[in-house]
């Protein structure tokens, strides 16, 4: 282990935290730094303002100097001009890692901004802490109890995440919670004055903790060692990334966000490509990527698909949507057409692929289906498509109770441990609140049970054909070095 990661691992594991610039006023985002450690029950937390004695129950310190604890990391949400002399107290202080919040540095595009950027590190160098940012929101990891906004989900997992964009570094650990999608790292670095994103490649290559490792990119400055780091870390992990600034406005926006100078669209995809990482267009596509990465185990090597589900309209849809994105959907034999019709209904019934008869919204024939098309050579993963018919509709509380999802959970489960092949659940979600209601419900028995779930059959489709792609990617290369 090099010096540089036993760096980022004092810096992901902090014993204490300083917020300058926390108010008892206002609730900005120091303000929520504070109230979001204070919620996550992280162990010493220390204001520092020299207006205030105290800021939400807490004591609030004139200087950080004058903080008695350890501290280790600091979360800056001062002006930019102030940040300098402040610099010199965390040296003094044995700080490790300082986190600005603060903008107003190099994407600012303003000369004398960017100087003062090269002084704060010239400034970190010499006091040997290291600088997160400017212009982001910086850490969450779960596991140290270190966190940045308020209701995220604690527990940790094993995805890390290395983002340009503070909002993204939030939004995709906060929305992709209920989904099941857990993180051992997230890391927002922004202008990237310091920390930047091909030191965290390499730190995440290495990482026990982090299994899959997730991007978002709006520029780099130093292209090949990029390349050679991205190449690295997805040699040895599933890589998701996304990269912002694709068109002219995009870049425009990006260097404006982060001070970021974006490369040709087509050769950053060039290289993503020969670097075997899986290219996403957004954050959503990373969550469902990332749903299906974590859940759809075994990642099949084929594009074969069962579709399960009731309507013949959603079921023409649901066919459509898969083999518009590459899945195929085989067709099905007469023997297994004739084991289907002695245990389905064959009033209202269409026995192809995709399978729909009217009561595949019961646990018996769903089981029944499962049970049946798992065994089919020519299929290498089933889905099950639920409120995309009314037959399916939300709010009834026909899908959210134990009788109907408990059966249907372990017939599931049953699929896959005996034929091998992944289940994956396509829940649409409704526009009312009593149908949200039940459908956060039975969302969250699908994730409780390990199974992945996905808001539309597209996104499905879309996600399962880029992992299929990547598995056949890194088995060639294995096979063909």
């Amino acid at each position: 282990m090099n010096k540089k990661t036993m760096e980022l691992d004092d810096i992901f594991s902090p014993r204490g935290v300083a917020v300058v610039g926390a108010s008892a006023k206002n609730l900005a985002f120091a303000e929520i730094v504070l109230h979001s450690l204070i919620e996550a029950e992280f162990p010493a937390i220390y204001p520092v303002n020299p207006k205030y004695n105290e800021v939400l129950g807490l004591k609030c310190y004139p200087r950080l100097l004058d903080i008695p604890g350890i501290v280790d990391h600091v979360v800056v949400n001062i002006p930019a001009e102030s940040a300098l002399s402040l610099l010199d107290e965390c040296a003094e202080k044995s700080v490790k890692s300082v986190h600005f919040f603060t903008a107003g540095f190099g994407e600012s595009g303003v000369k004398e901004r960017a100087d003062l950027e090269n002084k704060l590190l010239e400034k970190a160098k010499a006091g040997g802490f290291r600088i997160i940012g400017p212009n982001c929101v910086g850490l969450f990891v779960p596991k140290s109890r270190l966190v940045n906004l308020f209701g995220m989900p604690i527990n940790p997992g094993p995805i890390g995440f290395i983002s340009q964009s503070g909002g993204h570094a939030q939004n995709l650990p906060l929305h992709s919670g209920p989904r099941g999608l857990r993180f051992s790292k997230v890391i927002s670095y922004g202008n990237a004055l310091d920390v930047n994103e091909i030191e965290l490649l390499q730190y995440f290559a290495q990482d026990d903790e982090t299994k899959i490792v997730a991007a978002y990119i709006e520029g780099v400055k130093d292209g090949e060692k990029f390349r050679n780091a991205l190449t690295e870390t997805a040699s040895k992990k599933p890589v998701v990334l996304y990269k912002g600034g694709n068109t002219e406005a995009g870049k425009r926006t990006a260097y404006g966000h982060t001070a970021s100078m974006t490369s040709s669209v087509e050769i950053f995809n060039a290289m993503c490509h020969q670097a075997g990482v899986i290219k996403v267009n957004n954050i959503d596509e990373m969550i469902d990527v990332l749903v299906a990465l974590c859940f759809a185990e075994p990642v099949p090597e084929d594009t074969g698909i069962a579709l399960i589900g009731a309507g013949g309209g959603a079921s023409v849809l649901a066919g459509d949507e898969m083999e518009k994105e590459g899945l195929k959907l085989p067709g099905f034999s007469s023997a297994v057409k004739d084991e289907l019709k002695q245990h389905l209904p064959l009033a209202g019934s269409i026995f192809t692929n995709p399978l729909d008869t009217p009561n595949l919204a019961t646990p018996k024939a769903i089981a029944t289906a499962m049970d049946i098309l798992g065994k089919v050579p020519e299929i290498h993963m089933l889905a099950y498509h639920l409120g995309f018919h009314p037959i399916g509709s939300w709010g009834h509380e026909r899908f959210s109770t134990e009788v109907f999802y408990k059966p249907v959970i372990n017939a599931m489960k049953k699929t896959i441990q005996e034929t091998g092949k992944p289940v994956l659940i396509a829940l649409r979600p409704p526009l009312d609140l009593p149908g949200m209601k039940e459908f956060l419900v039975i969302q969250k028995a699908f994730e409780d049970a390990g199974l992945p779930v996905f808001h539309s059959l597209g996104n499905l489709a879309k996600a399962m054909s880029k992992i299929i792609k990547w598995k056949n990617k890194q088995l060639s290369t294995k096979n063909h070095p």
